[in-house]
């Protein structure tokens, strides 16, 4: 055979390898562009499911209470010789984790699950608990609150409601702490609640506080934003300064462990809503207006989305007391 034959058919095998490989190159840029494409449209836990990863963190404060972050409210755990102590439920998949991660660490039984007021994302994980825990706690209207919630959207029968309640105050003694309830009026609702770890100088304060997130304020349920500033001060003057404070929501970047100068700077963020939107409503500016205010003066740190949630309930508030 020919040289010349041999130099076509090396040139020819040539051109087909560097062909196929710009094809392949080519699917398997098609093929990682779909697939970053789908993964956008993932929830963040569907994510961690795929990449192997847990969609929830645990955060100890001290050996024996921490905190579950997943999705809703903030759920604190405390662990005891007698039993465990749950403050909020968040969902029921994402109450079944913090369950499944409480009996690794302990054997002892569930004595106590805490409603820090009757908003699903707090309380919706109850069910979770059927028949784990032994009491479910709450204010007498956060049961008002969500048995009324759950007779209007028909899901009664993925209720499980607090069977105690109290008023003013409610305190319990376990293994060397006692846990003490206070109720200081209506705020975020008409039901919240403040749970006080006294030895341990932890405090978690539900939806009292938003770190730097815009709040949602249940008017329907006797949210009250006057008083709810009150309430923020009167607990900055009531706790120490070294306690620990949980809150229900932080805005991105923004922690749920938070200390009294945070507490007063929601209380600051309240404050100057009302502030703004009186003079809103004495300048005669129209609602349709003032619903396009993007920013409140004053509070640069509340940014994002859900600003239009306070406004409306600081309109409806002020112009109701006029």
């Amino acid at each position: 055979m020919s040289c010349f034959f041999y130099l076509v058919l090396l040139n020819f095998c040539s051109i087909f390898y560097t062909q196929k490989i710009i094809m392949q190159r080519r699917s398997f840029i098609k093929n990682t562009t779909l697939t970053l494409a789908s993964l956008s449209f993932l929830s963040k836990a569907t994510l961690a499911s795929l990449l192997n990863e847990q969609p929830y963190k645990i955060k100890m404060l001290n050996n024996n209470i921490g905190v579950f972050s997943e999705k809703g409210g903030t759920i604190l755990f405390m662990l005891s010789k007698k039993g465990t102590v749950v403050v909020d439920a968040q969902f029921p998949d994402s109450a079944q984790h913090c369950i499944d991660e409480i009996k690794k660490k302990t054997s002892k039984p569930f004595q106590l699950l805490i409603n820090t007021h009757h908003h699903y994302d707090h309380t919706s994980g109850n069910i979770a608990f059927k028949n784990l825990v032994q009491n479910i706690v709450a204010h007498t209207n956060s049961l008002k609150n969500q048995t009324n919630a759950a007779q209007k959207n028909n899901t009664e029968n993925k209720q499980l409601y607090p069977n105690i309640t109290f008023d003013k105050s409610w305190s319990k003694k376990l293994t060397g702490e006692k846990i003490s309830l206070h109720y200081f009026g209506a705020a975020h609702t008409n039901g919240d609640i403040v749970v006080h770890f006294e030895k341990a100088k932890i405090v978690h304060l539900g939806d009292l506080v938003f770190n730097r997130k815009y709040p949602y304020i249940d008017k329907s349920a006797g949210a009250n934003i006057t008083n709810w500033s009150k309430i923020l001060e009167e607990i900055a003057t009531k706790f120490e300064d070294a306690t620990q404070f949980i809150c229900g929501h932080a805005g991105d970047g923004y922690e749920i462990v938070i200390s009294k100068t945070d507490i007063l700077q929601f209380k600051n963020y309240l404050d100057n809503l009302l502030t703004f939107t009186k003079e809103s409503i004495n300048k005669a500016l129209s609602k349709e207006d003032y619903l396009k205010t993007t920013t409140i003066i004053g509070s640069p740190d509340w940014k994002g989305e859900g600003i239009s949630r306070s406004l409306e309930a600081a309109w409806a508030e002020l112009k109701e007391n006029n």
